[in-house]
């Protein structure tokens, strides 16, 4: 039995040996041209990438001006809380940590609101940028011949990658 094993398994192997050396050199005449765009590059080194995050930044300094104002005006107030609450009546005391308790409520829900419509905005100005970059990456695919680009990968040779040139067009 394991006589039978060992020979059906080396005849697999020659088999699947066979199969690839018949393919070999049709593959030899046909080279394929391939190619790698790293998209975290263009997102943080593109013209249109950097002109999205300053739109952003300015279109959301106002709101997070007013959220550190809010959460210097909440510390503050917990501050004098803790130094006044042995001076300070029950009633004075619980009313302060109830007007504390609200304050922060508002706080942390501004901060998911501003969270939230900062990642909203991003998504939408990266999309543009991607858009962008997909047609730039279909230009220079189409006018240097590439069978293929990816634009994610774990390992890419500096040598399929073309990076430089989608950054170049993307800055004209």
């Amino acid at each position: 039995m394991k006589f039978m094993t060992k020979s059906f398994l080396s005849l697999q192997t020659v088999v699947m040996a066979a199969c690839l050396l018949s393919f070999a050199p049709a593959h030899a005449q046909e080279s394929s041209k391939i190619a790698f765009v790293s998209t975290e590059r263009i997102f943080r080194e593109a013209a249109p990438a950097k002109a999205a995050q300053t739109k952003l930044e300015a279109e959301f300094a106002k709101r997070d001006r007013d959220l550190q104002d809010m959460a210097a005006r909440l510390k503050a107030q917990s501050d004098k809380l803790d130094k006044d609450a042995a001076v300070l009546s029950d009633s004075d005391r619980a009313k302060r940590q109830r007007d504390l308790s609200d304050l922060d409520k508002e706080f942390q829900r501004k901060q998911r609101e501003f969270r939230e419509d900062l990642n909203q905005r991003r998504n939408e100005e990266l999309s543009v940028v991607l858009e962008r970059t997909n047609k730039v990456i279909r230009q220079i695919a189409e006018a240097e011949k590439y069978d293929i680009v990816f634009q994610e990968a774990v390992y890419a040779s500096k040598r399929i990658d073309i990076t430089d040139k989608v950054l170049k067009e993307l800055a004209k």
